[in-house]
C-alpha cells in the first residue's frame, strides 16, 4: 500500500525561494491552508464552466475557437486535478510557479473572448488569491500584477462595449484585494502555529519542572520517613553509649547498647540501598506485589521490641459472599501497599516520639469497596490539623505532610482525630478497584452434558 503524505506549503524553490518558509511541524495550520487553496481551485473550476461558453459562443471559426476550446479544456483540467490529486500535484506547482503562469494564460485567452462582464472574470480573481496562499508576498505581486495587465488587455478589446470599464475597474480591484488577503492568512495561519507550538513547548517544560518538583517531594518523603528517622535514632544511641562509658556502666551494658548503635546503622544502609534501588529501577514499580498483613504485623511487631512499647495488630478480612456467583474481587492500586506501610510507620513513630503512649492498636480492615488502616494510641493527643497544608509545612510537620501526599497519590483519605486525654487516632482510607472474575472454561465433555 503507497504511503501519502500531505505536502508543505515552503513558498517554492524556484522564483520565490526568498518568501518565508511554513513551520514544518504544525501540521494543523498547514491542512487548513491547503484546504483553502482546494476551495479556491474547486470555485475557479465551476466558474470555467459556467463561462466557458460564453468564450466559445464569441470565438470566430478556425484557429481563434480552437485555441478556446484548448484553453478552456487546460483550465478546467487543471483546477480539477489540483482538486482531486492535491497531494500529488501540489508539489508541482510549489516547485515550479510556471506552471501558475501558463493557467493564468489560459485563462487570459478565454477572457479576452467572452468579455470582462462574463463570469470568466470572476475565475480570474482567484489567480491572485492562489499565489498569495501558495508563494507568499513576492508570488502574490508577481502574478497580481500578471492579472492585471490581463484585465487591460481586455478592457482595451472591449471598451466599446457599455459597462466594461466599471466590470474591469471592479474585477481589477478584487484581484488585488484577493492577493493581499491570500498572503494575510497564510502569514496569520503561520503565526497562529507557531505561538501554539511554543504554547505547547512551555506547557512541556512546566510539565518537566512538575515532574521535577513531585519527585524532589516524594524523595523527601522517602528520606523522611526512613534514613532520617533512622540516623536520628542512631545518634541518640550513640550519645546513650558515651554517656555510659562516661560513667563507668559495666561491660554488659555497654555490649547492649553499642550493639543497638550497630543495628540502627544497618538499618540506615538497608533503607539507602532501598532508596537508591527505588530510585534507580523504580522498584516499587516492577517488584512483585507487597503482602500487605504479612508485612504490617512485621513492622508491629519489630515496633514493639525496638521501642517498648505494647502494640497489638488486627486484621479484618473481607467477609466471605454467600452466594455462589461471581463477584466483583477487591484489588489494591500498585503503589498502594508501599504507601499504606509507609503511613502505618509513620504513625507508630509518631505515637512513640511525640505522645509518649503505653499502648497502640493497628487494626487493618478490608471490605468490598475500601481498606481501612487505624492506628490509635493511647498517648497525650495533639492539636494539629490536617485540613491547612500550608501550616504543617510552616511548623515543621513534614511527617504528616508526607502522609497527606502518600495518601493523595494513591486516591486514599487521610483523617487525624485527637483528644487530649484520649490519645490520637489516624484512619487512612483506600478505595478498591473491583475486578470481576471470569467464569471457569468448561470442558467439551461438560458442554455437551450440559446440552
Amino acid at each position: 500500500m503507497r504511503t501519502r503524505r500531505t505536502p508543505l506549503l515552503t513558498g517554492g524553490t524556484g522564483y520565490f525561494a526568498d518568501d518565508a518558509a511554513a513551520p514544518g511541524s504544525i501540521r494543523l495550520q498547514l491542512n487548513a491552508l491547503q484546504a483553502l487553496c482546494r476551495q479556491a481551485f474547486a470555485i475557479r473550476l465551476a466558474l470555467i464552466a459556467i463561462g466557458a461558453p460564453f468564450a466559445t459562443a464569441n470565438a470566430t471559426d478556425g484557429f481563434p475557437r480552437h485555441a478556446v476550446l484548448t484553453a478552456a479544456v487546460l483550465g478546467v483540467m487543471g483546477s480539477y486535478a489540483m482538486l482531486r490529486d492535491w497531494d500529488r500535484c501540489a508539489p508541482q506547482l510549489l516547485a515550479h510557479p510556471t506552471l501558475m503562469a501558463v493557467d493564468l494564460f489560459s485563462g487570459a485567452v478565454l477572457l479576452l473572448t467572452a468579455s470582462p462582464a462574463s463570469p470568466l472574470a470572476y475565475a480570474a480573481v482567484c489567480t491572485p488569491l492562489l499565489s498569495g496562499l501558495l508563494y507568499g508576498w513576492r508570488g502574490s505581486g508577481v502574478f497580481t500584477g500578471l492579472q492585471l495587465v490581463v484585465l487591460l488587455t481586455v478592457f482595451r478589446a472591449w471598451e466599446h462595449r457599455p459597462g466594461a470599464g466599471a466590470s474591469t475597474l471592479l474585477i481589477a480591484g478584487f484581484c488585488v484585494a484577493a492577493g493581499v488577503i491570500g498572503v494575510t492568512l497564510r502569514n496569520l495561519m503561520f503565526r497562529f502555529g507557531t505561538a501554539g507550538q511554543a504554547l505547547a513547548e512551555a506547557n512541556s517544560r512546566l510539565a518537566v519542572a512538575e515532574a521535577v518538583e513531585s519527585e524532589r517531594a516524594r524523595l523527601a518523603r522517602e528520606m523522611h520517613d526512613s534514613v532520617a528517622k533512622t540516623l536520628h535514632g542512631l545518634a541518640l544511641s550513640a550519645e546513650a553509649l558515651a554517656v555510659a562509658a562516661d560513667s563507668g556502666t559495666d561491660s554488659r551494658t555497654l555490649k547492649s547498647q553499642a550493639t543497638a548503635v550497630a543495628g540502627a546503622a544497618r538499618r540506615a544502609a538497608t533503607e539507602s540501598r532501598e532508596l537508591l534501588s527505588d530510585l534507580r529501577a523504580h522498584t516499587a514499580m516492577s517488584t512483585p506485589p507487597t503482602d500487605v498483613v504479612t508485612e504490617l504485623a512485621s513492622r508491629v511487631g519489630d515496633f514493639t521490641a525496638r521501642t517498648g512499647i505494647e502494640a497489638t495488630f488486627t486484621h479484618l478480612p473481607t467477609p466471605t459472599p454467600t452466594l455462589a456467583l461471581a463477584t466483583p474481587t477487591p484489588t489494591l492500586p500498585p503503589s498502594a501497599p508501599r504507601q499504606l506501610l509507609a503511613i502505618a510507620s509513620e504513625a507508630l513513630e509518631n505515637a512513640h516520639r511525640h505522645a509518649n503512649a503505653t499502648h497502640v492498636r493497628v487494626t487493618l480492615e478490608c471490605s468490598r469497596s475500601a481498606l481501612r488502616l487505624t492506628v490509635r494510641d493511647d498517648g497525650a493527643g495533639t492539636a494539629v490539623s490536617l485540613d491547612d497544608v500550608d501550616a504543617l509545612a510552616n511548623t515543621g510537620h513534614f511527617g504528616l505532610l508526607g502522609m497527606l501526599e502518600r495518601a493523595a497519590s494513591v486516591a486514599a483519605e487521610l483523617r487525624l482525630h485527637s483528644t487530649a486525654p484520649g490519645g490520637t487516632e489516624v484512619t487512612l482510607t483506600v478505595p478498591l478497584a473491583s475486578t470481576v472474575p471470569e467464569p471457569p472454561a468448561h470442558s467439551p465433555q461438560e458442554e455437551a452434558a450440559h446440552a
